[in-house]
């Protein structure tokens, strides 16, 4: 969808949009104790079990390798939610569509809009462990807001790309699975790719969830802005991935009624 007319087809429908949003953050913590407090706490365990395993050997060499982990895990875990929601929103919103004549790409935009919150929760506990890491803020972190508008758009594209596809082809979960595992081992969550031999380092910035990572770390643990080479690089890699689902969604919308 053109950005703009996807914005305007929205608005005509608010209110569907707003109560699928709803739905689908009350659903992520349905029939749990500890309800949203699982935003809090699933990162918290998750990142301490990887400086658990990963901290004796990686964190020894790595400044402030806590906020390292916490960056890396912050973005990846935002990217495969994201992702993995917007691979199923079609097909779990199958009987409304079906039934219903509304802009498909409703339930993938919702599905996105709930895991943005759970990420923005996140985030902030994110910069309450910066603060405590004796790391200085300054008027430089406001320019975090641009790999994570990239992650958003890279995520959108990429949901665009993975609902159309699952729609027509099941196996696409099991093998987005698998995929996500092995691109969280090359994205450097924790470990510094100085590890890797220098002639090799270079296919890492063909993993935009890297690109994002390490722009987040030079912002927050190096004090240092990227320069615009590495600008245009995040944000090709966000349109790309909008644009080729736009075209794969809108080849492929009036087939997905008779598939799902």
């Amino acid at each position: 969808m053109q950005l703009t007319e996807s914005y305007q087809r929205l608005k005509k429908n608010q209110f569907l949009f707003e109560e699928l949003v709803k739905r689908d953050f009350k659903q992520k913590y349905k029939r749990t104790i500890l309800g949203m407090g699982w935003s809090i706490l699933s990162p918290l365990l998750t990142l301490l079990v990887l400086k658990l395993v990963f901290g004796f050997y990686f964190g020894r060499h790595i400044e402030h390798y806590t906020i390292y982990l916490f960056c890396g895990n912050l973005l990846f875990s935002y990217f495969k939610e994201s992702t993995t929601a917007g691979m199923n929103s079609l097909m779990s919103n199958a009987s409304i569509f079906s039934k219903i004549n509304v802009p498909k790409y409703l339930f993938l935009f919702s599905k996105n809009v709930s895991t943005l919150i759970n990420f923005g929760l996140t985030l902030a506990i994110f910069f309450a462990f910066v603060f405590f890491d004796n790391i200085a803020f300054g008027f430089h972190f406001f320019m975090l807001l641009f790999p994570i508008c990239c992650l958003i758009l890279f995520n959108l594209g990429m949901g665009l790309i993975l609902s159309a596809l699952f729609v027509f082809f099941r196996d696409i979960g099991y093998l987005y699975s698998i995929f996500t595992m092995l691109l969280m081992y090359m994205s450097a969550i924790f470990y510094d790719i100085s590890i890797v031999p220098e002639q090799f380092r270079f296919l890492f910035y063909f993993n935009p969830i890297y690109c994002y990572i390490e722009y987040f770390r030079d912002i927050v643990i190096q004090a240092q802005i990227p320069g615009i080479l590495y600008h245009c690089l995040c944000l090709s890699y966000a349109v790309l991935a909008y644009v080729i689902g736009y075209l794969i969604y809108k080849k492929n919308n009036h087939k997905f009624l008779y598939y799902v």
